[in-house]
């Protein structure tokens, strides 16, 4: 296929993925099984089933968008990005460029009972908190917080990182901690600064509700036990997880091919991200928005809080003092405010301390090795601003999956909910419509 050809079609694809993306996304959200609330009307198909109450819930039999149905080897990722090679001699931030490998493959059954465990409080000890209480779907499955607030009712050591994508990473937590989905949900379950669980208590709550014994009976055909089992917890939470996929934004569009999905000053500002004065896409490589390194940058505390080591602690390096994980950018005008500890409250706040001077912010008589990226790029207050502008392209929430309106438990959806300051006695209840306002 000729070049000129090959760009009108993928001008044409773009396009027809952005709406078939909306389309999947709409029919996914009416077949989840989630209680509308008395006001509103959802078009459901025949095969729908709505769930009143917990005894009620049917785990979905359908992949969510994004993913083909395979039978035996489950639910597979679909995106165009497959269609291009890898990220070697492209350049650094190149548009056409690979994706890194991924976690798939999990069942339907999996994918849908991870998400009722996701929203439901009888994760945590005393059932206030659920894994959406610190990520919740309307704040880019982050929570709006310098610092999240767990069942203990005060902040945390750092900010909830967004869960979008989290698929292609093999590293997770701020400091490089965990190396699965499943190693990394034992941390909140289980810190009694967070969800404040216990592992036998966690069990004793599932074995003891019939509708999750059914629903893991249903996810888990083939389980040994009878018994719901904490790897059975782990791994559904790692398959909804996993469909948390974010690639359809309007700058994915123009990297398809789609050029007019962003506007000059948007182009203007991937030119300055993507240059070799401001070395953004260096750390933060398109199309993931992240090499998923670790990276020494010399952030602020809040003030008045002791320096966090961060991954020198996991891995006893003094080298990597105040080194944290190159997050993700997908999404990231949903996650203020920024860095481990939400210290800077914008984008544009975030931005220009790059640009303040190599180490600026290290604290004296710290000895802090800085990453070789970071430098005085000097950049100006309209490439500044032009940087914001594109970032703020990088947004796409269309496969954000429905909340429910009834989890087993019975209690309200997501609990302690971060859209109402925490408020101990303030929770998302039955909110089935959040999941489509995200």
């Amino acid at each position: 296929m000729s070049s000129g050809r090959s760009t009108v079609f993928l001008t044409l694809f773009a396009a027809f993925c952005a709406g078939l993306a909306a389309l999947l996304a709409s029919a996914w959200e009416a077949t989840s099984h989630t209680t509308p609330l008395a006001s509103e009307t959802l078009a459901l198909d025949s095969q729908a089933t709505v769930a009143w109450a917990p005894q009620d819930i049917v785990l979905s039999a359908q992949c969510p968008p994004g993913f083909e149905n395979t039978g035996a080897e489950g639910c597979k990722l679909r995106n165009f990005y497959q269609f291009y090679d890898s990220l070697q001699d492209r350049g650094v931030g190149g548009t056409q460029t690979a994706l890194p490998a991924h976690r798939d493959g999990f069942s339907p059954e999996e994918i849908d009972l991870g998400r009722y465990l996701f929203f439901d409080p009888a994760l945590s000890g005393d059932g206030s908190h659920s894994c959406a209480s610190c990520h919740h779907p309307a704040l880019g499955f982050s929570d709006g917080r310098d610092r999240s607030i767990g069942v203990a009712g005060h902040p945390v050591k750092r900010s909830s990182p967004t869960l979008w994508n989290v698929a292609f990473l093999d590293q997770l937590f701020w400091d490089v901690r965990a190396g699965s989905l499943e190693e990394q949900a034992e941390g909140p379950l289980y810190s009694p600064e967070e969800m404040g669980n216990t592992r036998e208590h966690l069990l004793a709550t599932l074995n003891g509700n019939e509708t999750y014994r059914r629903l893991f009976r249903q996810a888990f055909p083939q389980g040994e036990l009878d018994e719901i089992s904490l790897g059975q917890v782990y791994r559904a939470l790692a398959a909804f997880q996993t469909s948390l996929i974010s690639l359809n934004s309007r700058y994915d569009r123009y990297a398809h091919g789609y050029h007019a999905a962003l506007n000059q000053q948007e182009i203007e500002g991937m030119n300055v991200f993507r240059s070799f004065v401001a070395r953004c896409a260096e750390c933060h490589t398109p199309p993931l928005f992240t090499n998923q390194q670790v990276a020494v940058i010399g952030a602020p505390e809040p003030e008045g809080l002791p320096l966090d080591i961060g991954a020198e602690a996991t891995w006893g390096a003094a080298k990597m003092k105040g080194g944290f994980k190159v997050p993700t950018l997908r999404n990231i005008e949903k996650t203020a405010p920024y860095m481990h500890s939400g210290r800077f409250a914008t984008l544009r706040e975030t931005v220009e301390f790059y640009t303040k001077g190599r180490g600026h912010a290290v604290p004296e008589g710290v000895d802090m090795h800085i990453h070789w990226h970071i430098w005085e790029p000097k950049l100006t207050d309209a490439e500044l601003d032009r940087l914001v502008d594109f970032l703020m392209t990088l947004t796409d929430e269309t496969f954000s999956p429905p909340i429910p309106g009834v989890v087993p438990s019975g209690l309200a959806p997501i609990g302690v909910s971060p859209l109402h300051n925490n408020a101990p006695a303030t929770a998302d209840r039955a909110t089935a419509t959040e999941g489509a306002a995200s």
